[in-house]
């Protein structure tokens, strides 16, 4: 699937308020985009209302609770890859003798992605 940069852009700039709205549903999603152009149309920000648009119409299109589950699910298994590799990692830092502070740095990862992949699971569990 091949998308435009802007497109990207758009909604990267949108993960913090989809990301609240995810737990809710395709229609939670929609009305945090919603709220989003009603402040930027008070604000003047024509710019941003178009794009606001575009992605509400994207999600209009394209966004259903089994989509949304679909990608919560891919959420959960790619945060237990990473706990995995981050794993490893430490592992093999202990084996080879690595100093006191590399493996501390490794535990660090590790803790980091246990708590990724918790989050992850915990919002798999809210999705409709």
């Amino acid at each position: 699937m091949k998308m435009s940069l802007p497109f990207v852009l758009l909604m990267a700039s949108l993960s913090p308020a989809l990301a609240l709205a995810q737990s809710g549903g395709c229609d939670a999603k929609r009305q945090s985009i919603e709220n989003e152009i009603a402040y930027a149309q008070d604000h003047g920000n024509t710019a941003r209302v178009q794009g606001l648009q575009k992605a509400l119409a994207a999600v209009k299109t394209h966004c259903t609770d089994a989509s949304l589950r679909s990608a919560a699910g891919q959420k959960v298994a790619k945060a237990q890859e990473k706990l995995q590799d981050r794993q490893h990692e430490l592992q093999a830092a202990k084996d080879q003798g690595k100093s006191a502070q590399k493996i501390a740095d490794r535990q660090r990862k590790v803790d980091d992605a246990h708590a990724d992949l918790q989050q992850a699971m915990m919002d798999a569990e809210q999705m409709p």
